[in-house]
C-alpha cells in the first residue's frame, strides 16, 4: 500500500482482494486479484469463478499481484478444470516480472495463455 503521507504499522500484512466482472456480450469473466495471491483468498476466488456459470472464457489480471505461492497454482489448476481442464480458455493477464517466472518454473506457459 503506497501513498503519500501513509505510516502502516510493522505488524501491517497485505491481503488479496478479489474482484470480478462477467461481460455479457463476449461471454468472458475476468478476475483480477490484488496484493498477495494465496490461500487467504481461496474463498474469494473460487466464488468468483463458481458464481457465473455461463462464462466460457476467463482473464484472470494478475498485475497488480504483489506474492504468489503454491496455493494460487492450485487455485488457477482449480479455474482451469472448472472452464473444461484441456478445452479451457483461460488467460493469465499483466503479470509482473516474479510472477511471470514463478508460472514458468511450474510449467503453466504449457497449460494457460499467459500474456505480459
Amino acid at each position: 500500500m503506497s501513498g503519500v503521507g501513509c505510516n502502516l504499522p510493522l505488524w501491517f500484512k497485505e491481503y488479496a482482494v478479489v474482484e470480478s466482472f462477467f461481460d455479457k456480450t463476449t461471454r468472458c469473466l475476468t478476475i483480477k486479484v490484488n496484493g498477495r495471491f494465496d490461500y487467504s483468498c481461496h474463498k474469494m476466488f473460487k466464488e468468483a469463478f463458481t458464481s457465473v456459470t455461463i462464462a466460457t472464457s476467463y482473464d484472470v489480471n494478475l498485475a497488480d499481484v504483489s506474492y504468489l505461492d503454491s496455493s494460487a497454482l492450485g487455485m488457477l489448476l482449480l479455474l482451469r478444470d472448472h472452464a473444461g481442464g484441456d478445452k479451457a480458455q483461460v488467460r493469465l493477464l499483466y503479470a509482473n516480472g516474479a510472477v511471470i517466472d514463478i508460472l514458468k518454473i511450474a510449467n503453466f506457459h504449457r497449460l494457460f495463455d499467459i500474456t505480459e
